[in-house]
């Protein structure tokens, strides 16, 4: 029976494919939110398994943290054997699967034989453009805006910002259809770092084209000689890195930038808590963890009005300051540092904001999501999303600040209904899934990924 907070009693079983994990050279912020989430999920009881991408050293399944590992594929052959292991069951037999959106879904709805949640950290439309040619660029636009939205046209979605929430609603996604369940912060670690006497640049992020690093190294290249002493903290690895240290040089402030690599929680928030601001140059981020991430510090941050929920961590005047375009930043970031005490007002604000956001709060959401998804009844030998549709009510924020979900008609406690395992007989799915993996696989597979 549902308990006080609307969540039904049992155990789920639960699939969440992802083409990367934490581990990945080239994982981030969205996998540290999955595998959090994953984590919190196996703590409360529930059966989870993680899909992803493997990559040298990585073996091809462990338990971590509670939750099932299973690697297989690269960057561009994981999707085809994600579809090919849900088909053939050996992702086990989930209550309900998450099918993680980087830009290009996994397409499970096409083998599912249970409701699929597809969760959207933020839309890339501008970035397709960023990291491939005009070709690729729009094909790939086409397949998030307009093939995925038709696929999975009567699924869940999940997103991490209203803003993003908002921008799904443009590409067809209905606004009840949508739960925003936000990104938590873990407690800072403890710290013996204080701040710098002299201005330091904080950037924290994967090395890659669209996280635009280049601004912040623009920024120092034009403020340098007002500020001498002036520093840039660049944290974090990607691909993209010996291109930041050739501009480095070409700007003339290689001998003024810190490429610290990776760094581990304890590095990094010392890091954060010498630095006097954050800048956020990126094109794009479904929420903006970093922003967050520094405010535990005080340090607030400055990024760009266009760049999704970079727009809603931060909270404009308030906790940092958002600019419309390079010259804005610079010009933003020069009157930040020449203030010390507009800068310091906007860190305790910026603190005090960043408290509200949990990673408990946002487990609780997921569990809400998917305990509520698995509970709806559909007809015998439908696929997902085919049967009686989603929640009836309207679509509300989750998660940190706002936990109320959207109410559904008809929950079933979890085990009621259709049978485990009902539908399309296994055997039939497994080969159903094997010709949608490779029909799909020769259209998209062989022509991407490397976003967000």
């Amino acid at each position: 029976m549902p308990d006080d907070n609307g969540v039904a009693a049992g155990r789920l079983r639960v699939t969440i494919v992802n083409w990367r994990d934490t581990g990945h050279p080239e994982g981030g912020g969205s996998e540290r939110y999955v595998e959090t989430v994953a984590a919190g999920l196996a703590a409360a009881g529930h059966d989870v398994t993680v899909f992803c991408a493997s990559y040298p050293g990585a073996p091809r399944e462990e338990f971590r943290d509670g939750y099932r590992v299973v690697r297989r594929g690269g960057k561009l052959t994981v999707y085809a054997h994600a579809l090919r292991m849900l088909a053939a069951g050996r992702l086990g037999r989930p209550d309900v699967i998450v099918d993680v959106q980087n830009g290009m879904p996994f397409w499970t709805r096409l083998v599912a034989r249970c409701p699929v949640v597809v969760l959207v950290h933020h839309v890339h439309r501008e970035q397709w453009g960023v990291v491939y040619g005009p070709l690729l660029a729009r094909l790939g636009w086409w397949l998030e805006s307009r093939l995925a939205p038709r696929v999975y046209r009567r699924c869940r979605y999940v997103t991490v910002s209203e803003v993003t929430r908002a921008e799904l609603e443009t590409l067809g996604v209905e606004r009840s259809r949508v739960d925003v369940v936000h990104n938590g912060t873990a407690p800072a670690p403890a710290t013996e770092a204080s701040r710098s006497a002299t201005p330091r640049l904080c950037v924290l992020g994967r090395l890659v084209p669209h996280k635009q690093v280049e601004h912040a190294l623009h920024v120092a290249a034009r403020l340098r000689t007002r500020w001498p002493q002036l520093r840039v903290s660049v944290l974090g690895t990607g691909w993209w890195e010996d291109r930041l240290r050739a501009t480095a040089g070409e700007l003339g402030v290689d001998d003024i930038t810190e490429f610290h690599g990776y760094v581990d929680e304890r590095a990094k928030h010392d890091e954060l808590a010498r630095g006097w601001l954050l800048l956020a140059p990126s094109v794009k981020e479904g929420w903006g963890l970093i922003v967050v991430e520094a405010a535990q510090h005080g340090l607030p941050s400055v990024g760009y009005r266009s760049a999704g929920g970079i727009a809603e961590s931060i909270v404009d005047g308030r906790t940092g300051v958002l600019a419309d375009d390079l010259e804005g930043m610079t010009r933003v970031t020069e009157e930040l540092l020449a203030d010390d005490a507009r800068r310091a007002e906007l860190g305790r604000a910026a603190a005090q904001h960043a408290a509200g956001f949990t990673w408990e709060s946002t487990v609780r959401g997921w569990e809400r999501v998917l305990t509520r998804e698995a509970a709806r009844s559909r007809p015998v030998g439908t696929l997902c999303g085919t049967g009686t549709g989603t929640g009836s009510g309207p679509g509300t924020g989750i998660g940190s600040g706002t936990e109320t979900v959207p109410g559904t008609s008809g929950v079933v406690p979890h085990g009621a209904g259709v049978p485990h395992g009902a539908g399309v007989p296994h055997g039939a799915a497994a080969r159903a899934g094997g010709a949608a993996a490779r029909g799909i696989g020769a259209a998209t597979w062989s022509l991407f990924f490397r976003q967000s």
